[in-house]
This record gives C-alpha cells, structure tokens and sequence, in this order.
C-alpha cells in the first residue's frame, strides 16, 4: 500500500511542487515590475483602466491571460490577487473585466492625482440629453477599436428610436468623421438610415493632424459594410488611404470643412447650424473627439506665428532650434522626428518627473536620442517666456534661457465643455471613478 502511494504520489508532488514554484516565480517578477514602476513615476494609466476588489478577486489570472498588452505586464497576480502592475502601458481595451469569472474588475477613468472630464452616457452612449449620443475620444475612449465599436453601438441604438424617417427632416446627423464617425456612417448606412456626416476639418479627424510617418497602434475592428479591419500598428499614411478606400467604396458623403456652430434642442428632435447649412434631425451622434482646442501654456510671447500646437513634417524644422513641450507619445514622437533632421537642436521640457503617459517604445527613443547628445530633456521644468529669439524656462535648478526658432506645444486638447453644457449635455470630473 505504501509503495502505491509513494508511486502515484511522488508524482503529483512534483506536480505541485513545480506549480507553485512558477507561480511563485511569476508574482515575483510582477512585484518587480510594479516596484519599478512606482520607482520611475510610471503609475498614472492614459485611459480608461481596470480596478480590482481585493476583496472579491481569487487570483484566478483570467484578466492578465485576456489582456491584449500582457506582453507588457499590465497585469499580475501579487500575493493571489490581480494588480495593475505596468500602469501607463494600459490603454483601454477592457478585455480583463469581461474575462473576470467572479466580476472584481471594474473599469474607470482618471486617478486620484489626475481628474479626467467625462460626458455622462448609459450603456447605448447617449447622453442625459435624449437623442443626442457620443461615441470614441470625447467619451474617453482613445483606442481606434473602442471607437469603431462605440460608433457602431450608437447607430444601432439609434435605429431603434421612434420617430425616425419622417418627411423634412433626417434621422441622424453624424459629427465627426474620424474611425468613430466613419464606423457610425457605415452602421447609418447599413441601417438605412436618412443621414449626414459633417467634419470640421478633413476625413480622419485627429489621425489626419499626426505627423508624417507617425506609426498608429490599433486592434482589428468590424465594419459594417466593409468587414474586418486588421490593422494592429501602421503608419498614419496607409490608415489615411484605408479611410479613403472605405469612404469610396461604400460612397459615403462626407461633408469636409463645415464646422458645427450649434445644435439647438426641440420637440420633435434638433436643429444642427454650421456657418452655411441647418439640418432638421431626429438624431445626433457626437464623435468629435477631445482635441479640436489645443491646451494653451499661458504665458507672454504664444502669440506668435513661430508657436503651434501639432507637428506637420518635421523637415520644416531642418537648421532650427526647437522647444518641444509635452510629455504624451505626441510630445515624444515630435521631439525624436525632428530630432533626426539635418541642423536641428531640439529639447523637450515637461512639467512632471515622469513620461508616466507615454509609451515605452516612444519613452526609450527619447533616451537613446538624449544619450547620443541629439535631445535634451528638461524634466519637472515649465516655459516662462516666449521671446523673439529665445525662450525662458524654470528648471528644479535654475532660470534659462535658450535660443528658439519655433515652439511646438503638445499638451492636449480642452474638452468642449461649454459646447456640450450649452445643449444640456452634464459633464463629470471622473477621479477613479467609473
């Protein structure tokens, strides 16, 4: 009888033994990960991110196997508990809360230490302002994959109102037309929806302002219409050309250069001015983004024509002297691009201790382009002054002066609050809330 045992047994001892050994192994390296992270500032998550009731959560590790980016340790298990262990590498996806077997996940935007203004809307993305709906980066969701299917979600609920296909007037007027808008056109399409796409600028919406050669992460989406987008990392370009292609051939109109003015509120649906047109709708979907007012520095000298607020073509800059200010992947990806032109003297300033926003490929180029002596990196620094020929800036040391050419402000866009206060929709400060 001893002798069975010790044959069965010994076995799965063994089994056991080596179980725990890699368990234990693999929550030592998370706890490494996030003791770096917390070493190097590196805890504020860009987006939308996860949240874990310790108190619910068996460190089953479903979420960190669901987990689009767990090559880059986003999640772990730490003493049998999932943790978001590499913060600023979380961008949104949501994957661990719907993976999550005991619903200890929750999903929230913004920190304690950094606030994120949110419009209100239910499960179908429309407002507390009923037949108006906001779909992609205004909502939050910066990931072109969410934006896609929010836009696509909306329209679906939208189909679905009362109401819709009277005589004079539209079923939805579409505002914006990046990969939300575009998607939200194809499903109004689909739908056979009466409707419109306006665009204040150009297709693409905030793709179409990168810089030239900006390499763009995505996930695979579906379109309606269309089908399966399988981009996961291209170049601005080729998903530029993607959105042509789509446009042409589902013969989608879009309306280029007319910007909305206002969207005034009425009985039997709205009333959408631009500065030419009025459109009578049952309908709005909001899919504008965050970024159509950049965040301004505030001090003495913006005004002039040498200061903007994106980067075009970094050959413009070739024998300059430029100040990046910034510390997202735009900031970083402006700085490294012209950088690497003929001539150029370029330096980075940003006001925290930490590119905690950035991305790590985007985080280890600045490194690299500072070690080589072709970046300089001021850090926990602010401009003071924009002069003619040079600009101040207050260091944690000292007052500096050095000189500029041209100023390139990567700091965000403002939320339009007053535009969506103004047509009833509420507005929430979100702190790690959901």
């Amino acid at each position: 009888m001893t002798a069975i045992m010790w044959l069965y047994g010994l076995p799965l001892l063994v089994i056991f033994l080596v179980y725990f050994w890699k368990r234990s192994s693999t929550q030592r390296q998370n706890r490494r990960v996030f003791e770096q992270a917390v070493n190097t500032g590196m805890t504020e998550p860009a987006s939308l991110h996860p949240v874990v009731d310790h108190a619910v959560c068996l460190g089953c590790a479903s979420c960190v196997k669901a987990c689009p980016e767990r090559e880059k340790n986003v999640l772990g298990v730490i003493h049998g508990k999932a943790h978001l262990v590499n913060p600023s590498h979380c961008i949104g996806h949501g994957a661990c809360k719907k993976a999550c077997p005991f619903n200890a996940i929750e999903l929230v935007f913004g920190s304690e230490k950094r606030g994120v203004d949110i419009p209100q809307v239910d499960e179908a993305f429309q407002t507390n302002v009923p037949g108006i709906f906001i779909a992609g980066e205004l909502g939050g969701m910066g990931l072109i994959r969410n934006a896609v299917s929010q836009g696509v979600q909306a329209v679906d609920a939208i189909s679905a109102l009362d109401g819709l296909g009277r005589e004079g007037r539209h079923d939805l007027v579409i505002i914006g037309a990046g990969p939300a808008g575009i998607a939200a056109s194809l499903a109004a399409k689909s739908n056979k929806l009466d409707f419109v796409t306006l665009e204040q600028d150009t297709l693409g919406g905030t793709v179409s302002h990168y810089p030239r050669g900006k390499i763009v992460m995505t996930a695979p989406a579906l379109l309606p219409i269309v089908g399966k987008m399988h981009f996961r990392e291209t170049t601005k370009e080729a998903l530029m050309e993607f959105w042509e292609g789509i446009v042409s051939k589902a013969g989608l109109q879009v309306s280029e250069r007319e910007r909305v003015e206002s969207i005034q509120v009425e009985d039997d649906g709205f009333t959408v001015a631009t500065a030419n047109n009025s459109y009578k709708t049952r309908a709005v979907l909001l899919a504008i983004g965050r970024r159509g007012t950049p965040r301004k520095l505030g001090v003495p000298g913006e005004e002039q024509t040498k200061v903007v607020y994106r980067l075009i073509d970094p050959e413009q800059y070739q024998h300059q002297h430029v100040l990046v200010v910034g510390g997202g992947d735009s900031a970083l990806e402006a700085a490294i691009s012209i950088a690497e032109e003929p001539g150029t003297t370029v330096t980075l300033s940003y006001r925290s201790e930490a590119f905690s926003r950035a991305k790590e490929k985007n985080r280890n180029k600045v490194a690299d382009a500072e070690k080589q002596g072709r970046l300089n990196v001021l850090m926990q620094s602010n401009v003071k002054h924009i002069n003619t020929e040079q600009v101040t800036i207050q260091t944690p040391e000292d007052l500096i002066n050095i000189d500029n050419d041209a100023v390139i402000v990567c700091a965000g866009g403002i939320l339009p609050t007053a535009f969506l206060k103004n047509i009833g929709i509420q507005v929430e400060t979100k702190y790690g809330t959901a």
